[in-house]
């Protein structure tokens, strides 16, 4: 048998199953379809009925009167209770005694599905009928129409579907034969392309084809195939490997040739090299013409004339941002280069250079005083009581100024490395404001003080307790030492939403410059250093403040009171 016709026979065969399958379950369907109008029908004729007896506890003559005015003349309908019995049947006259009608099958099938049907002799008529019965709480109501061939004709499906399905098969038949027979002659003119392809040097298979023609076009092109499949996967592999790495990477990335003309470049090396040059970039070739990268321009040309695997590095600071540039050149003469925006990592260092100084210059300040007065005692033994006393106290108070230091700077790495260590609860701000009041009720006396509260019982918020009481014992704190005496001081929470608290903690007091709010809460800031160390301030006290804010999710500000004084504005992300 020729390759033509077993693709003909094998393809018409599958078409020809499909089509019995979508035939036989398009008959099948129809059918159920039809019976299922006829069911809806006649189940429209019980429920009537049911409704006209529910409403009108109708007599024999009345229900056969309204059964006659249904459109189907050939419509039966019995009532039956629900002990079996005949109360009504239309196609019989009244008083006819029948037999029991719980035997029935469709009678005994509506008992379990409050719904049956059946096909059957009726004994009553003589005739064959279809039945459908309904199970009501008191009766049950059964509707039947005559079995003849009318009926049988109306629930049997339409055959024009399969006619159609037919002209179909017959159709595809046709095109096979002439798709079958144009496959064949594309082979061979296949084979004659295999042939010639062959001249080349191509590595054998060791796979066994059946000895037709399309066995022996098969075998050559998977000789073809495999040296191609195996060259494309190699190139593609290492192709993905590198454009994943250049596009996941957070460096600025870019592969070039000797000639230096770009093979690859990510998005952040065009984004990078754009922002170096003082005009935008079309391509980035053009980065070796720009000043920033001459000394990596004159590496490159010193290694490719010397053909030597070399690295440079060299940072470079350009509009506010500092960029580490670093150049790799390999032995086949391409060279890498990589961009890393290090703006935000240089900021840091330099923030944690200061800190450590402002620690550093922090710490010694109570050290000295305190090594100074240990000193004076151990050098005058003969010192009287009451200035020995008196050194002893100084030395007592930098001691606690050097523990609440430490104890501030605590809290502050707490809540930078480990905010997970701060546990969450319910909290009521205004009964953690009333602590903070009684905790500091001396102060507030002896400085004459007079605090204006504005805050509703039931402030409630998720978080760290301890936290909150800080925030407000810190402004507070804050208030007291450097507002000055005789003041006001409110606490009010001013507004709410769905999700936040607003608050402001304002004063009549001295107030801040303008040039110093900005500043307030970075870490040793003072505005006066001399007043402060005096007060016996920490320098970290608004520092924490803020980063207990931001610990619940909200944020804060300072501006100046008109008039005199200042006041925080901050929020809490509500319970």
């Amino acid at each position: 048998m020729t390759l033509n016709r077993r693709l003909f026979l094998y393809f018409f065969s599958i078409f020809f199953l499909v089509l019995v399958v979508i035939c036989f379950f398009q008959y099948q369907r129809e059918k159920e379809f039809r019976t299922e109008q006829l069911d809806q029908q006649l189940a429209t004729y019980n429920s009537t009925i049911n409704r006209f007896i529910q409403e009108r506890n109708p007599n024999w003559e009345s229900l056969e009167s309204y059964v006659k005015l249904f459109p189907d003349s050939t419509l039966r309908v019995t009532v039956i209770d629900s002990i079996g019995n005949v109360t009504f049947d239309s196609f019989v006259k009244k008083g006819t005694k029948l037999e029991n009608h719980l035997d029935r099958p469709e009678i005994q099938m509506a008992n379990f599905s409050e719904n049956g049907k059946a096909i059957r002799h009726s004994v009553s008529t003589g005739k064959d009928y279809y039945y459908l019965a309904h199970r009501f709480p008191q009766y049950y109501v059964r509707s039947a129409l005559p079995y003849n061939v009318s009926l049988i004709n109306t629930l049997q499906a339409n055959t024009f579907f399969l006619y159609f399905m037919l002209f179909v098969l017959i159709a595809a038949a046709i095109a096979l034969y002439y798709i079958s027979r144009n496959f064949s002659k594309s082979i061979n003119r296949l084979r004659v392309f295999i042939q010639k392809a062959e001249k080349e040097e191509i590595i054998e298979t060791e796979i066994e084809f059946p000895k037709d023609e399309l066995g022996e076009i098969s075998k050559n092109i998977v000789k073809l195939y495999r040296l191609q499949l195996q060259t494309k996967d190699d190139v593609n592999k290492e192709r993905e490997k590198l454009i994943k790495h250049l596009q996941i990477s957070q460096e600025g990335l870019g592969i070039f040739s000797s000639d230096k003309k770009e093979i690859l470049a990510n998005t952040n090396f065009i984004q990078y090299t754009n922002i170096l040059s003082d005009q935008q970039c079309e391509s980035s070739d053009q980065i070796f013409s720009l000043p920033e990268f001459a000394d990596i321009t004159e590496f490159i040309d010193k290694s490719l004339l010397n053909n030597e695997l070399k690295r440079k590095k060299l940072v470079v600071e350009k509009s506010g941002r500092v960029f580490s540039i670093q150049c790799i050149v390999f032995q086949d003469n391409t060279f890498e280069i990589s961009i890393n925006d290090i703006t935000v990592q240089e900021h840091e260092n330099e923030l944690k250079r200061h800190l450590t100084q402002n620690i550093s210059h922090e710490l010694k300040t109570p050290v000295s005083s305190i090594l100074g007065y240990m000193e004076s005692i151990l050098e005058n033994p003969d010192m009287d009581a009451e200035r020995q006393r008196f050194f002893i106290e100084r030395s007592f108070q930098q001691a606690q100024r050097l523990s609440a230091l430490l104890q501030d700077i605590s809290t502050l790495n707490k809540m930078d490395e480990a905010k997970r260590l701060f546990e969450k609860e319910v909290c009521n701000i205004s009964e953690v404001v009333q602590d903070v009041l009684n905790d500091v009720h001396l102060q507030i006396e002896q400085k004459e003080c007079n605090i204006q509260m504005s805050l509703q019982s039931e402030l409630q918020i998720q978080g760290n307790r301890s936290l909150v009481y800080s925030i407000f014992r810190n402004l507070m704190d804050n208030a007291l030492a450097y507002a000055g005496e005789k003041l006001t001081i409110e606490i009010n929470c001013y507004r709410e939403d769905e999700q936040f608290y607003y608050f402001s903690f304002s004063d009549n007091g001295v107030g801040v410059s303008e040039e110093h709010l900005n500043r307030l809460f970075e870490r040793f800031y003072r505005v006066d250093r001399g007043r402060s160390r005096k007060a016996g301030g920490t320098g970290l006290g608004l520092a924490i403040v803020k980063n207990a804010i931001l610990f619940h999710k909200g944020t804060i500000s300072a501006k100046s009171v008109p008039g005199g004084g200042l006041s925080f504005i901050f929020s809490l992300r509500k319970l």
